[in-house]
């Protein structure tokens, strides 16, 4: 895993949040921290009416305020290593390229761009959707719970999420809920109900089992309901630190790359979410 946490920002107060996410986050983990700025020239370009001077007067202003915001940084938390780098491109396509090296990638849920009635911004989701590695989507104003909360189903994607929700829940030395939820269709009147509770809870132990042997220090509190999994997910995250989910799982479509609870629990979950997906992997076509 590489040694940098790397957090995309654009001056926002969304991305002041991430900023500040990821400053605690690699403290915390001993890690160094880059903010990155990428210059959308595609915004500006007009190939017909071209401004030779635009460029460089919007890199000389992000500069700037990349400088600004490390120098924040440094204040607030004093040991830690930070760096800025700007780019000029695509803004998902740069940040996807640095969640593959990165040790995570952090980004603001809604940045500058964007509609103001949107629960998140085209360039996190875009990030988070297609990203190869750990990307963490943080919404302004978030409390600590003491707690982190995962999503299990019985896809192999949710594996990467596990691994990533138990090595941060022992190096918080907090709780961590793992909210498996199930649905039993309307039309399914005959089923006996109790097996298949039964069931369920035999999956999510069988489930758990190496994860709790690898970290026994970890309290692992099992959340088994009959609902759809972003109702049950979205209300875990009313109390925790952090939501950690697969990059696909249950529920996904074959052409999607963000499975379809990823995508809900991004958009409606009360506080970070981690998006992990194993580095290398290629999305279903």
């Amino acid at each position: 895993m590489n040694d940098v946490i790397v957090v995309g920002t654009d001056g926002s107060p969304g991305a002041d949040a991430a900023i500040a996410w990821a400053a605690s986050d690699a403290a915390r983990k001993g890690l160094r921290l880059e903010l990155v700025h990428v210059i959308e020239r595609g915004t500006y370009d007009l190939p017909r009416y071209p401004i030779p001077w635009l460029l460089k007067t919007l890199g000389e202003a992000a500069e700037a305020m990349l400088e600004q915001e490390a120098k924040t940084v440094m204040t607030r938390w004093p040991g830690l290593k930070v760096t800025t780098r700007l780019m000029t491109g695509s803004a998902v396509a740069e940040l996807r390229a640095q969640a593959e090296s990165a040790a995570e990638l952090v980004v603001g849920s809604r940045g500058r761009g964007g509609f103001a009635g949107a629960l998140l911004g085209s360039v996190s989701l875009g990030v988070a959707g297609h990203a190869h590695g750990t990307v963490v989507v943080v919404r302004p104003a978030t409390a600590e719970h003491g707690q982190l909360v995962v999503g299990v189903d019985e896809s192999d994607s949710s594996e990467p999420a596990l691994a990533h929700a138990f090595a941060e829940a022992s190096l918080r030395r907090v709780p961590l809920r793992a909210v498996y939820a199930y649905a039993v269709p309307v039309h399914a009147v005959s089923l006996n109900l109790d097996r298949l509770r039964h069931a369920q809870y035999e999956f999510i132990r069988d489930r758990l089992a190496p994860w709790r042997a690898k970290h026994p220090e970890v309290n692992v509190i099992e959340d088994i309901t009959c609902v759809h999994p972003v109702t049950a997910l979205t209300a875990a995250s009313k109390d925790a630190d952090l939501i950690v989910v697969g990059n696909r799982g249950h529920g996904g479509m074959a052409s999607a790359v963000l499975g379809s609870v990823s995508h809900g629990v991004l958009h409606h979950a009360h506080c970070p979410v981690a998006v992990v997906r194993r580095r290398g992997a290629r999305s279903r076509r």
